[in-house]
């Protein structure tokens, strides 16, 4: 007898998976596929870092189970970090808990916070746990266009004027995967005001915070004037140290937000392997020389492939943070749809890449590279790709 879960039921073929499947094919056929598809980064974990791992490990006492909110002095870390980093002030009893990476703590803490006929607010595009952690939670969700050149304060303000129930979160991302769009502190402030005006919790991810490029710094959302009042920002160490297998994550600011996670989390895991997150304080406390060479060398990246696609005669804007690059598919293809497009570039190129089709409705006409190949692969993917548009 099948069996049938409406949970389930509510998630959607991911379409992701459908270039995955068409880059282990070919793979397996002997094809040299270059990837830019997962933003899974490619180098080592700094060596100081994994170094103070295995030292942790040889110790029998972090053997043992850990606390579910993550180890004080971790706690005590992240909150150092946002004091230098951002001058926020934090309590780390009280307003931040570990997650085991952000797409965890995420999920959980839609879990916690969301009932089902609860109404959040997302973006599209947008990295697909955002939205989806409120429908695994049963909630609904209602999306706001994220447009290159659109006003989206006054649309997320429209939005919330139209829907009933009234929203009660509202779920953002900036720098943002996928469109790299990145905000000021005064957008952050907007945001915070009109969340104290309407009672609406707010949750920002800012897991690209040390990937910017040309000067650009980007701001926390916790920066902006009454921030703790009204919500909660996700870090990670994922991207910033190359830490993607390790899942540290933390959720910091609104007491009652984070408080919400850590009792849920009580319930749900007894925390990461301790000796992950004593090396987690060394990352956080230890020399910072990595993440500046890090965030070089995706800029260094990224001019490469961009600068090559607009000889190859595909103009692309220069992303100011993020691991991504977000492109609008070439005129002549754009009729295809981004899916069919990432098959061709699969077939006739040699070239993984994610279609915008599977970040929402807004992200159809759009391919995203992550920059997970080194230079000289990157140069081998342009030059497959000027054959296609060249034709």
């Amino acid at each position: 007898m099948p069996f049938e879960f409406g949970r389930i039921k509510r998630l959607p073929p991911c379409v992701f998976a459908v270039v995955t499947n068409l880059k282990i094919e070919a793979r397996r056929r002997g094809e040299d596929i270059i990837d830019f598809g997962m933003g899974n980064p490619d180098q080592a974990t700094p060596k100081h870092i994994v170094d103070k791992l295995v030292e942790s490990s040889q110790k029998a006492k972090n053997h043992r189970y850990s606390a579910s909110k993550g180890i004080t002095k971790l706690r005590a870390a992240i909150c150092e970090r946002y004091k230098s980093k951002f001058n926020v002030d934090l309590d780390p009893e009280t307003e931040a808990v570990v997650t085991i990476g952000s797409k965890e703590g995420l999920s959980h803490l839609a879990l916690a916070t969301v009932e089902p006929g609860d109404v959040v607010l997302t973006t599209t595009p947008a990295y697909p746990i955002h939205p989806y952690s409120v429908i695994i939670a049963g909630g609904e969700v209602r999306s706001i266009p994220l447009k290159k050149d659109g006003d989206f304060i006054a649309d997320m303000e429209e939005a919330f004027k139209n829907t009933w129930p009234r929203p009660k979160m509202l779920i953002i991302n900036f720098p943002n995967n996928p469109t790299t769009q990145v905000v000021d502190l005064a957008f952050f402030q907007r945001i915070v005001d009109f969340a104290r005006e309407n009672n609406i919790i707010v949750v920002h991810d800012l897991a690209y915070a040390d990937l910017n490029f040309d000067g650009y710094r980007a701001p926390s959302f916790l920066q902006a004037k009454g921030a703790k009042d009204v919500g909660v920002e996700f870090y990670s160490l994922t991207k910033t140290y190359n830490m993607a297998g390790w899942r540290v994550g933390f959720c910091v600011g609104n007491r009652d937000v984070v408080g919400a996670l850590i009792k849920i989390k009580s319930y749900l895991d007894y925390g990461m392997f301790q000796p992950i997150q004593i090396a987690s304080i060394i990352a956080l406390k230890g020399p910072q020389k990595c993440v500046k060479e890090i965030s070089d060398m995706y800029q260094s990246r990224r001019d490469v492939l961009v600068d090559g696609l607009a000889k190859a005669g595909w103009e692309i804007e220069k992303p100011k943070a993020t691991m991504f690059v977000w492109a609008e598919i070439p005129e002549r293809f754009r009729k295809m749809g981004s899916l069919e497009f990432c098959k061709k570039l699969i077939r006739d190129a040699g070239v993984a890449v994610s279609p915008g089709i599977g970040f929402g409705d807004q992200g159809e006409g759009y391919v995203r590279f992550a920059l997970v190949e080194n230079e000289h692969r990157i140069r081998q993917a342009v030059k497959g790709i000027k054959a296609i548009l060249s034709k």
